[in-house]
């Protein structure tokens, strides 16, 4: 039995591990896949097992653990150089000393070149676990020197069952929308179930809706909007990392560092929220206009949708959300600015679907 359960599903990434501890681990790991899925925590119970401590684990304050996150955007050959100091310290209590890499997908080519050298020949008791979102900046020889430990978006019921321990006041129509919207990512439940959330979503739909709905439809002021709910999203991520540097007593760059990379990197992620759920909502009336009903997202406005999703529409509809993937893929490459970019989107929205006004 191990302290896995508590993460939903990843059945292959947790067979990995457990072989792992039935065998005898390797000298690295790497956990890869999308945010908000389990490999941050999974990591942490795989080092608490090789450790024998979940509590000092849990805390941060074993001392056979070590924890390198990225300062700023990156991780710099100057924060390598550290863990490779404290690579070659041997373990204290346990049999192992366990080094998690959080952001490992961020490290400089500098870094990479650095860690490379100590995973090809690491101590017998040292075992690396790089966390990464993206494979694709991690080089080769760093990737194949590492146990990939793969994990996915979770299963819809999953989501939804970790929607309805959140809120079980929630209907059903409402628990399977918000499971549908956060798109097999449990850190999108808990956002999208802050009261402050629901109402930059629903100012979001309103947006949706009013590219075809409204004659007079001005891009500005729609990418107005938008801007407002990223950049108060940012504003609270940046409010919480504040709050979290203070109790740690850290040096003052490295404070300002970690506040601006969370405000950044919440700023970014509620970007690419709100592209997806404005390619969701316009998906949906291509679904509805064809009859399939049972794969609308946004189940609890079937009322409106049922009355936007002309067959007039359909066409237009396929051709927004081909335009919104592709500003996707830019912002996911951090190619774009995110004031231009929704502007033009919008404007290109609107004379894609205008002319269904009248129509429809």
């Amino acid at each position: 039995m191990t302290g896995f359960e508590t993460v939903p599903e990843q059945h292959e990434a947790k067979r990995l591990l457990a072989a792992a501890l039935a065998d005898g681990p390797v000298h690295a790991y790497l956990f890869h896949g999308p945010a908000g899925v389990g490999k941050r925590e999974l990591a942490r119970r795989f080092a608490a097992e090789l450790l024998g401590d979940h509590a000092r684990v849990e805390r941060g304050s074993h001392p056979d653990l070590y924890l390198l996150e990225p300062l700023g955007d990156q991780i710099r050959i100057d924060d390598v150089r550290e863990l490779r100091r404290d690579l070659h310290m041997r373990p204290f209590e346990a049999a192992h000393r366990v080094y998690l890499v959080q952001g490992a997908d961020t490290m400089n080519e500098d870094a990479a070149d650095a860690l490379l050298k100590d995973l090809e020949e690491p101590p017998a008791y040292a075992v690396i676990v790089l966390v990464a979102e993206d494979l694709g900046p991690l080089p080769e020889t760093i990737r194949s020197r590492c146990q990939l430990v793969p994990f996915r978006r979770l299963s819809e019921p999953a989501v939804r069952e970790a929607v309805r321990e959140r809120a079980p006041e929630l209907s059903d129509d409402q628990a399977t929308t918000l499971a549908r919207v956060a798109g097999g990512r449990l850190d999108r439940v808990e956002r999208l179930l802050d009261p402050a959330a629901v109402r930059r979503r629903e100012e979001l739909l309103a947006v949706a809706r009013a590219v075809y709905l409204e004659p007079e439809f001005e891009a500005a002021d729609g990418a107005e909007a938008l801007l407002a709910g990223i950049t108060e999203r940012g504003a609270e991520a940046k409010e919480a990392a504040e709050a979290q540097v203070d109790s740690l007593e850290l040096p003052a760059r490295e404070a300002e560092q970690r506040v601006r990379r969370a405000q950044r990197g919440a700023e970014r992620d509620e970007l690419l929220v709100v592209l997806e759920e404005l390619e969701w909502w316009y998906r949906d009336l291509v679904v509805l206009a064809v009859g399939a009903e049972t794969a609308v997202v946004h189940v609890d406005r079937l009322a409106e949708l049922r009355a936007d999703a002309t067959r007039e529409r359909l066409h237009a509809a396929e051709r927004a959300c081909e335009l919104i993937r592709a500003v996707w893929r830019e912002a996911e490459e951090l190619q774009l600015s995110a004031p231009l970019a929704l502007e033009a989107l919008l404007v290109r929205l609107r004379d894609e679907l205008a002319d269904t006004v009248l129509r429809a």
